[in-house]
């Protein structure tokens, strides 16, 4: 497929801003910008716009801001019986920014039905890990015993979660840190970027991007 790429989605300084989201590409869905660098100033300048990276090893850095775009809050999640009866019968210890490294390096590494490599490179590997020693990136880990079974991470501003990958080396585990980083650490809205069954079926849905632009900024302020 062939695309036409604006001039102005390319990203060739570290003065390049980014466009606005509604100029996004249809196809592939919310492609915004190209190339640029993955500071800790610009991956923040971009969750703060709605935008995220998210692109393959070898390729430059790509920017999206999907349409429409999958969230999900307190008042959405459904916890399935199964579920139920891993949160009720607690065999598992929930702990937040313990384990920060390991918890993106398993998501890394994790083997995921139908991907054959992960968006997850070197260089993403640091960057977040730079922001969370900058208080912006987070952690939710699962642990059996004192083994990391499951966990995710995401950057936050205000009441608003920004998730970036899960991962689960037991059945239900990162279903558990979704679930206790919904109910229990505050936000009002977790931004899961783009559908999944897997997201879909603890409750996740569908907004239009404007809306979600909207919410996004009311709540980065609280």
């Amino acid at each position: 497929m062939s695309l036409n790429i604006p001039e102005s989605f390319f990203i060739r300084s570290k003065d390049d801003t980014f466009p606005d989201v509604s100029a996004a590409l249809d196809e592939p869905n919310g492609l915004l910008a190209i190339g640029g660098d993955l500071s800790p100033e610009r991956l923040i300048s971009a969750y703060k716009q709605g935008i995220f990276p998210w692109y393959s090893e070898g390729e430059p850095v790509l920017w999206y801001s999907p349409n429409p775009r999958m969230v999900i809050n307190k008042d959405a999640l459904h916890i399935s019986k199964n579920l139920a009866k891993l949160l009720r019968f607690r065999h598992f210890t929930i702990k937040v920014n313990s384990n920060f490294e390991q918890v993106i390096y398993q998501c890394k590494t994790a083997v995921r039905k139908g991907q054959n490599s992960t968006w997850i490179d070197e260089d993403m590997l640091r960057a977040y890990t730079e922001l969370h020693a900058l208080g912006v990136a987070q952690s939710v880990e699962v642990y059996r015993q004192s083994e990391l079974v499951g966990g995710l991470y995401g950057v936050h501003f205000g009441k608003m979660f920004f998730g970036e990958s899960m991962f689960s080396k037991t059945s239900g585990a990162s279903k558990i840190a979704l679930v206790h980083l919904v109910q229990n650490m505050g936000y009002e809205l977790i931004d899961c970027q783009v559908e999944s069954p897997h997201l879909k079926s603890l409750g996740a849905f569908n907004i239009e991007r404007t809306a979600f632009i909207e919410k996004m900024q009311k709540l980065l302020l609280k």
